[in-house]
């Protein structure tokens, strides 16, 4: 029976932590978050960041803003935020509305101030080892190995998906922790074969319980990044959790594993922004 990685507890551990660096060094942290529309997710998330910058001690702007605000006047609301000085983080929460470029926003948040790890000069960074901030739940997901005593150092890791929020960054990650990485895609021949290579798989393809026993190597650790409603409105992962977990030695399940990872590095981000912004 396969070790259950307890995300909840791990993602606590973190916050935790951030907590007590907030008050011992006194820190003045404010995070500007910016949603535009009303797309219910969205609403969760910004609540769920709202209550969490709450329990560190951290200052949060929410901005809220209609679903046709239009491109111009949401760049001009980043750029302001950029010149204000008692703003460390600044979140754009996505998706975006279609008539706005999601790239662009990104691209005009300051790299000081990207706790979301999104922008080109973040990515640069990260690609060649230097310091910046880490897309959350590429960040999230090393925490959960290493609380978890799992060694990445010399390990087989495989990764399913390649988009620029979770695959790559994941790979560089790994990458930076001693792994030899595999990325697969949906052009990749032979899935199955490549995935039970794996000494640590990571799934985060984006197609509800696609990963089955046949591509677990036994003894696998299985981290499950994807989150969907099945027929019956329950949450579940990329994984098939219950044929998986026999097979394997450790496995994140959803949702409780990397879900609130997300967030605790986030808050993580927005401590280390202040480090930044005052270095």
């Amino acid at each position: 029976m396969a070790i259950k990685i307890d995300g909840k507890q791990i993602s606590a551990q973190v916050k935790d932590e951030c907590r007590d660096r907030v008050a011992k060094e006194g820190l003045d942290i404010t995070l500007a978050v910016i949603q535009v529309g009303n797309d219910p997710a969205s609403t969760v998330y910004v609540g769920n960041k709202k209550k969490a910058c709450e329990y560190i001690g951290i200052h949060s702007l929410a901005y809220e803003l209609a679903e046709d605000t239009s491109e111009e006047e949401l760049l001009e609301l980043v750029e302001k935020l950029n010149a204000d000085e008692k703003v460390n983080g600044i979140l754009v929460q996505l998706p975006l509305p279609a008539h706005i470029n999601e790239d662009k926003v990104i691209q005009t948040i300051s790299p000081e101030k990207d706790v979301d790890g999104f922008h080109p000069q973040s990515v640069g960074a990260l690609s060649i080892g230097q310091p910046g901030f880490v897309s959350c739940t590429p960040a999230g997901v090393i925490q959960l190995l290493k609380r978890s005593g799992i060694t990445i150092d010399g390990k087989e890791c495989v990764i399913i998906g390649r988009s620029n929020i979770v695959g790559k960054p994941m790979a560089m990650l790994m990458l930076r922790e001693n792994a030899t990485v595999t990325v697969c895609h949906s052009h990749t021949a032979n899935l199955k074969e490549v995935a039970k290579r794996a000494d640590i798989l990571i799934v985060a393809i984006g197609k509800p319980k696609f990963i089955t026993r046949d591509y677990v190597k036994e003894g696998a650790v299985v981290i499950d990044v994807g989150i969907h409603r099945n027929e019956n409105n329950k949450l579940c992962g990329d994984v098939d959790f219950d044929d998986v977990e026999p097979v394997a030695s450790a496995i994140t399940p959803v949702p409780g594993g990397v879900g609130p990872m997300t967030i605790a590095m986030l808050m993580n981000n927005c401590v280390e922004a202040k480090g930044i912004r005052k270095a």
